[in-house]
């Protein structure tokens, strides 16, 4: 979405975003909800990628 953006949560409260583009979390795990911040998603490297093992 882009903002500014209001939501009325479950509880009939009401949150404002004035960010140009925001994210609503579906999974309630934010530490910012109901906004988006992925401070729950896992933080993994990146695998290295495979060498060629083929012949030249």
């Amino acid at each position: 979405m882009e903002g500014p953006v209001a939501i009325v949560l479950d509880d009939g409260s009401c949150v404002r975003s004035d960010r140009f583009r925001t994210a609503i979390c579906t999974c309630r795990r934010s530490r910012t909800y109901p906004w988006r911040d992925t401070s729950h998603r896992p933080r993994e490297r990146a695998a290295r990628p495979a060498e060629d093992t083929c012949p030249s």
